[in-house]
């Protein structure tokens, strides 16, 4: 049986922006970095949801870099 593909935080991020970035559809990602369209999905929605709480103003979330 074949092992489980991990994929690193950079590279889920990169290809989860990927439909945005060129205009492509999920498959299209997904055939590019032979991953299942149901992942570019799957991870698109959580870095959308990442982006939102990033923006939302809330004090403990703040970065200390300012």
């Amino acid at each position: 049986m074949a092992e489980r593909r991990n994929f690193s935080a950079v590279f889920k991020a990169k290809v989860a922006l990927g439909p945005a970035r060129v205009y492509a559809t999920p498959a299209e990602v997904a055939a590019r970095y032979k991953v299942h369209p149901i992942l570019i999905t799957k991870w698109n929605r959580q870095a959308a949801k990442r982006t939102v709480e990033a923006f939302s103003g809330e004090p403990g979330r703040r970065d200390s870099s300012h």
